[in-house]
């Protein structure tokens, strides 16, 4: 468990740049899909991923650190993601092997997040790895949309593919790293239970 104060604060500025995260994402599917903007699309992308990272610090800096910004800052990364991910899929701009294999990752730690809260663990601590992951993995996405742009594509083809394989692999590293905590998490809640049940 961490060390840092969590507040219950809903109204706080790491909580309000993850709100406007958030609704950035039916914007990004508007301009690549309705739009068919590619290059506009891409430059919204590219900003919510490089706020990534923001919120995250400015809720220690500041000393705002609360249990709903610790669910939307994770949430956002996922959706942001998932959407590049799809709509990119749909778009003919991200690369079958990379969107499928993230895909079934996303999948698979959504059941584990969900066994977690069944079980009444709550939610997992974000890893430090965990963020390199999602930083190397949006950075390959990124990349996959700024190399749609034709006179990019020989240039930042092979550094997305680069990325995304190494991105992906960390992911699926930290995907069985946090299962490892949400086992933990739950048997400690279980051996708490057990005296006071018996």
């Amino acid at each position: 468990m961490s060390e840092e104060q969590v507040s219950d604060r809903i109204a706080t500025i790491p909580n309000l740049i993850s709100f406007i995260r958030l609704a950035a994402i039916p914007v990004f599917w508007w301009l690549l899909l309705a739009e068919d903007n590619v290059a506009a699309a891409t430059i919204l992308f590219a900003v919510v991923a490089t706020t990534d990272w923001i919120d995250g610090f400015l809720a220690r800096r500041l000393d705002q650190v609360s249990k709903l910004g610790k669910t939307l800052d994770p949430v956002a990364d996922r959706l942001m993601i998932a959407s590049g991910v799809i709509a990119g899929l749909i778009a003919g701009v991200v690369p079958p092997p990379i969107g499928y294999i993230l895909i079934a990752r996303e999948i698979y730690m959504a059941i584990v997040a969900l066994f977690t809260y069944v079980r009444g663990a709550g939610t997992l601590e974000v890893r430090w790895l965990g963020k390199v992951a999602t930083l190397l993995v949006y950075t390959s996405i990124g990349w996959f949309y700024f190399a749609a742009i034709p006179f990019l594509e020989s240039i930042l083809t092979p550094l997305a593919w680069i990325a995304g394989v190494g991105g992906l692999a960390l992911y699926w590293v930290t995907a069985f790293q946090y299962t490892g905590d949400a086992l933990r998490a739950v048997r400690e809640l279980e051996s708490i239970a057990s005296p006071e049940e018996s």
